[in-house]
């Protein structure tokens, strides 16, 4: 069987993709099409097979017959020349261009295309083709962002980094990818074994099998260098069971070799095999605000791993090729019949369970525990969390829920109490409720926060996040809490355990998470060495030290795998300063603002370098370039006023601190340190209006009220101020300032009268 042609070119390509003197090399999945006929037809014309391609009349979906889309007061045309389609448009000048499709991005719901820019870099368009059919309002160019006025100089233009091949999309679309940037030049040097997702995306480099096959030798699962990703757990029903119980215990490695591609992370090595670790390869992004909404719902696209990771299914064994044939990607079976397979039809596809009409949409198991969001415009992908609809969470915190994405029309109440009256049972309590008081400092959120991070029967992504938003809430209940989840069995709440740990002193850092520097997980062991990287060396004997120095090579690889974006030159600038690495750190920091001279974290954190080096006049003046440069200077404002206070000169720096307030009222912080400098400069009523206005929209943010109370005090109102005091115990029960507070406010009040 020939694979379209490709065989030759992906075995003259594995050249380049050497591991080195004996280890496994990539060899094309033309090598695997001879004695795996079967799973090869499967696989052509699946999602992975036409990840990417080659631009061809066979390949190219768009209309590119002269069409013309119109956005933004610019005409982009699509045409062909020589053969050879071509795209029109406004470059990154915003002058009309004209460039070449080298490659197209996907088949179906949508296709993109990538255009060539100077340097190696791969860009994809952002006016893309509808590939549903016209009845499905398909076969037309549609803009990405077709609510938004995105010119060139955005963020979020085709020509912006955001839409960079190369970086963002390249490595799960194509086999062995090899980013090849240059930070010297800018530019990419590209490489791939398979243009598309082949067969050792999945199972790993195919030399050594291929060895094996030449020998004849006895077929044994895991012994021929390639990963074996069948599924090991059979299910079954007993008499008593309505749904199939596992016969053995998980295996993750399936899921694990999906996860890459499937889920939002960072990635943390070039080269990462299939079968290995996941989190010595990626690390996944937590139930983040904004990337999935407080119950753990999805919201921005996070690709299934997060979602599914939550499920019951997860927990009990379920993988991938259950529902899903691992070749063609299809469903194994249509409708609830694919559910069916576990779940016992006459327990769950009746009408007394999903309460619809038997042909209705909702007697669908995916309408009601897998809902799907729309994402780029017209790809509708569900939900994986496969959660039972909650409008009692609706009601009482806003995130949605099924019933109400079908019954538009009626209220969260009206849901709830459809529920009741059916006799669904009272939903337990959520851990979305703790989250969503967290996030908003509601109040005795700390004290359930500590409690939902110490539940280690949740799903690990649950407790991890949980113990993330502890960093908000410093205190010796959150220590207790690290004290138990750094030895946590699952890496990715070891590494949440360690980024909270950024609360305590160097000191308490290094006596409770040093032994995490040579943990089995490379995304511990790295997070470790950035955690710990301030450690004084007196702390430490010489193998700790050499531990710690090993851990900081580990992160700084980390940093240097992502050269071309911004961030990891401003990680490693944080690394190398705690390290006394001065001069290495303003270096990464410049190349930070050489790369992205837009890029805020990169002026604050080097002028806080030079406050640190007693550079002042150098902070002062990148400060103020940084404000002429950037978009968003609120931040700027905040760090030049602080580093005029620091130079005297408050006058100057009041101004600078008004300005940070006024340009980001979301930032509680800016309004708190703005009060305080009024006050500095007895300017006690300014303080107090401002502190006003910043507690209506922050009613909860304790330094504000910390300081709302201290200033009621300095006046002698001691009603306002224990009013405020107590306030503050509530939303900080475990800290001790509000027991001071407290107690001072009684102590004058005793000496001075009531007032």
């Amino acid at each position: 069987m020939k694979v379209r042609g490709l065989a030759a070119l992906v075995l003259l390509l594995t050249s380049s993709c050497d591991s080195g003197p004996g280890q496994p090399r990539y060899v094309g999945t033309g090598a695997c099409v001879t004695c795996h006929e079967d799973q090869t037809r499967d696989w052509l014309g699946s999602h992975h097979d036409l990840a990417m391609q080659e631009a061809t009349p066979e390949t190219v979906l768009g209309d590119f017959g002269d069409a013309t889309f119109d956005y933004a007061g610019i005409t982009t045309t699509f045409f062909q020349r020589d053969g050879a389609f071509w795209v029109r448009t406004d470059g990154p000048t915003g002058a009309l261009e004209e460039f070449p499709v080298r490659y197209t991005f996907g088949v179906t719901p949508l296709q993109q295309y990538l255009l060539e820019l100077p340097g190696g870099r791969f860009q994809a368009l952002t006016i893309a083709w509808d590939s549903r059919a016209e009845d499905d309002g398909g076969q037309r160019w549609y803009h990405l962002f077709p609510d938004e006025d995105i010119l060139a100089g955005d963020e979020l233009h085709w020509t912006a980094r955001s839409h960079n091949w190369n970086r963002a999309c390249a490595v799960c679309h194509s086999t062995d990818l090899r980013k090849g940037f240059d930070p010297a030049s800018g530019s990419y040097a590209t490489t791939w074994s398979d243009i598309d997702v082949g067969c050792e995306a999945c199972h790993g480099p195919g030399s050594s099998h291929m060895a094996w096959a030449d020998r004849e030798d006895e077929y044994v699962p895991d012994s021929t260098g390639l990963v074996a990703l069948r599924n090991p757990v059979a299910w079954a029903f007993d008499d008593t069971s309505r749904i199939a119980r596992p016969t053995s215990a998980p295996d993750r490695t399936q899921i694990e070799t999906c996860a890459p591609c499937h889920s939002r992370r960072t990635q943390l090595v070039e080269g990462h095999v299939a079968g290995r670790p996941l989190l010595d390869g990626y690390l996944p992004a937590l139930l983040q605000d904004r990337l999935y909404y407080d119950d753990g719902q999805i919201d921005d696209e996070v690709y299934v791993y997060g979602s599914f990771v939550q499920s019951r299914m997860y927990q009990r064994g379920v993988t991938c090729s259950d529902c899903h044939d691992p070749h063609s990607l299809r469903l194994k079976a249509e409708g609830n019949t694919l559910c069916l397979q576990c779940h016992i039809p006459t327990a769950y596809d009746t009408t007394d369970h999903h309460g619809h009409g038997n042909d209705s949409e909702g007697a669908a198991c995916v309408a009601c525990h897998m809902p799907d969001r729309r994402y780029m415009g017209v790809d509708d992908r569900r939900d994986h969390s496969m959660r039972v609809p909650r409008p009692d969470l609706t009601v009482s915190i806003g995130t949605p829920n099924a019933c109400n994405d079908c019954h538009s029309d009626r209220s969260a109440a009206w849901a709830q109490r459809s529920l009741e009256d059916r006799g669904v049972d009272t939903p337990p309590p959520h851990f979305a409720t703790v989250l969503h008081g967290a996030r908003r400092r509601g109040p005795d959120a700390e004290r359930a926060l500590v409690s939902l991070a110490h539940q280690d029967t949740l799903p690990a992504i649950v407790q991890a996040t949980a113990i993330s938003e502890l960093q908000e809430y410093p205190s010796r209940p959150t220590l207790q809490v690290l004290l138990r989840t750094l030895d946590s069995p699952d890496p990715s709440v070891r590494v949440a355990a360690l980024r909270t740990l950024e609360m305590a002193s160097p000191e308490q850092r290094f006596q409770l998470a040093e032994h995490r520097l040579r943990d089995s997980s490379l995304s511990v062991r790295s997070e470790a060495g950035r955690v710990l990287a301030g450690t004084p060396r007196e702390l430490m004997t010489a193998a700790q030290a050499a531990s710690l120095d090993s851990a900081v090579a580990a992160y700084l690889t980390i940093q240097a795998l992502d050269a071309d974006h911004p961030v990891s030159h401003v990680n490693r600038g944080l690394v190398l300063s705690a390290r006394s690495r001065h001069e290495e750190a303003e270096a990464a920091y410049r190349n930070a603002i050489a790369l992205e001279p837009s890029w805020i974290p990169a002026y604050a954190n080097l002028a806080d370098l030079y406050r640190r080096l007693q550079r002042e006049a150098d902070a002062e003046q990148l400060l103020r370039d940084g404000i002429a440069t950037v978009e968003s200077p609120a931040p700027l404002h905040h760090s030049l006023g602080l580093s005029l206070v620091r130079q005297g000169r408050k006058d100057e720096a009041v101004e600078q601190l008004r300005l940070a307030a006024l340009l980001a009222p979301d930032a509680p912080r800016f309004a708190y340190v703005y009060a305080v400098a009024l006050q500095d400069v007895d300017r006690p009523e300014d303080a107090a209006a401002v502190l006003e206005v910043a507690l209506r929209s922050h009613p909860n943010d304790p330094d504000l009220v910390f300081t709302m109370a201290t200033m009621a005090l300095s006046e002698g109102n001691w009603s306002v101020a224990e009013r405020w005091g107590r306030h503050l115990k509530v939303l900080e029960p475990f800290r001790e300032r509000a027991d001071v507070l407290l107690a001072d406010i009684q102590a004058r009040r005793s000496a001075g009268g009531r007032r």
